[in-house]
């Protein structure tokens, strides 16, 4: 099989897979070409799926909420809907972690030449020109944990205990898993906040283990 050069582009032609970089020469094995195009389309994907989650989460928790607001005569019911709740966030959140992770790897494995990025290393490389982005002046602001829109849904899913007229207990503890829930999203935040560089340090010092020179 003909060798390639390894770098961050993939071009997809039938069944060959290229990919293409001016910036390191060292052969790209079939494994590592493979590779390489999987798990940018695993990005791709959960990216997707994370929107898809997102929103058919969301509805199923509404019409769980509607249903516990008209039929539930305790305000322990509020419950359910906070575990669904709960649950979608920790899907998306999974898939978030997940995707900026295999970002953060093909960034260091094959968006850098011998481990090391530099001027050449970084032409045209998706992963290093996003992390390196930010958010300028300026810029739209996008939420990739919906951590808002979850903060607001758990208003709204205390909102049927209330009307129950919990007793001193029950306020205790159904609004205590309400609070658990909003620090969750806020740690979960901000860690995603500093997972980037986190995890770049990390794969960096595997690549420097791997490197015969590191």
């Amino acid at each position: 099989m003909r060798a390639h050069a390894r770098g961050p582009f993939s071009l997809l032609s039938g069944d060959d897979s290229f990919v293409m970089s001016a910036a390191d020469e060292q052969s790209l094995t079939p494994r590592e070409q493979v590779e390489y195009t999987e798990l940018r389309a695993t990005i791709r994907e959960r990216g997707t799926a994370r929107i898809c989650i997102f929103a058919a989460g969301l509805a199923v928790w509404g019409a769980l909420t509607v249903a516990t607001a008209a039929l539930a005569s305790t305000p322990l019911a509020t419950l359910l809907p906070l575990l669904v709740l709960a649950a979608v966030f920790e899907a998306i959140f999974a898939l978030h972690i997940g995707v900026e992770r295999i970002g953060r790897y093909l960034q260091v494995f094959y968006e850098t030449s011998g481990g090391v990025a530099g001027p050449a290393a970084v032409t045209r490389s998706w992963e290093h020109a996003a992390m390196s982005f930010g958010r300028p002046r300026g810029a739209v602001g996008v939420d990739a944990l919906f951590t808002i829109i979850f903060v607001l849904a758990a208003v709204f899913n205390v909102a049927p205990a209330l009307i129950l007229e919990p007793t001193r207990a029950e306020q205790v503890f159904v609004g205590g898993a309400h609070a658990l829930f909003v620090v969750r999203l806020v740690a979960a935040r901000a860690g995603a906040r500093t997972q980037r560089a986190v995890d770049l340090a990390r794969f960096r010092e595997l690549q420097e283990r791997r490197t015969p020179n590191g």
